[in-house]
């Protein structure tokens, strides 16, 4: 894991410090190896995961969610028939880091949870991590193995991620959507536009990442429906995770 002795400074400089996109094949930004805001032995933990907001679609983003859905109904189903193990396993490292519970749909658009998922610029696994990312967030990637196609230990990288980024951008929308795009342009769209709320910069992103927040929305609304809250929760032991996922 990557560490920095110092704290970070949002400013459109000090961006290019952090990884490249998750899963969007940019180049990498990088001054150096250094993860910023990681935290040290002696920081005091801070829980992210007070009820949060940012996967409730508002009103004018329902027929996007409805289209999606419709169009996506088999595919999100059968996602959702074999997520419980999956989720509970994001559950435990997203409580861990004091990140939101809803984060554990960001795998679902990524990858439907496949440790296989592999895209078309390279990232790979459940997260859909490129290997530069990956590797700066302490996976090994190398010609003998690839830890981005082991679940728990990409999960534990991509909510370090996740977690750096929510210190960088302060706001979850933003957080997905430089995900995917990466730091940079997120900072662009936030200079653009003289703004860092969602709604009033999105225009100004990437229309790839435009559509990553609204499917993370899509996908919140779809698995956290009636149905979905109704149903008794899968307990899995720490033994049989550490057995068929290390």
């Amino acid at each position: 894991m990557l560490k920095s002795s110092v704290p970070f400074i949002c400013s459109f400089a000090l961006a290019l410090a952090l990884p490249a996109a998750a899963n969007s094949g940019l180049p990498a930004f990088r001054v150096s190896k250094v993860v910023v805001a990681a935290a040290s032995s002696t920081t005091k933990t801070v829980s992210l995961a007070q009820p949060v907001s940012f996967a409730q679609p508002g009103q004018d983003e329902m027929s996007y969610v409805h289209a999606y859905i419709r169009e996506n109904d088999e595919s999100l189903l059968a996602v959702k028939q074999r997520s419980k193990r999956y989720f509970k396993i994001i559950e435990s490292v997203l409580r861990k880091f004091g990140l939101p519970p809803e984060l554990k749909y960001l795998a679902v658009i990524e990858s439907d949870l496949k440790t296989t998922a592999m895209s078309r610029v390279g990232a790979r696994g459940p997260w859909q991590l490129m290997a530069a990312t990956a590797q700066d967030l302490g996976l090994k990637v190398d010609s003998t193995q690839d830890e981005r196609t082991n679940f728990y230990k990409s999960t534990r990288a991509a909510a370090l991620y996740l977690r750096d980024l929510h210190r960088t951008f302060k706001d979850w929308r933003l957080v997905l959507a430089a995900y995917n795009a990466g730091p940079l342009p997120v900072f662009r769209a936030m200079h653009r536009s003289n703004s860092t709320d969602f709604r009033v910069l999105e225009r100004y992103l990437p229309s790839e990442s435009r559509t990553h927040v609204k499917r993370f929305m899509a996908t919140a609304y779809y698995f956290d429906g009636e149905v979905s809250r109704n149903e008794p929760p899968v307990q899995v032991s720490p033994s049989a995770l550490s057995s068929h996922y290390s």
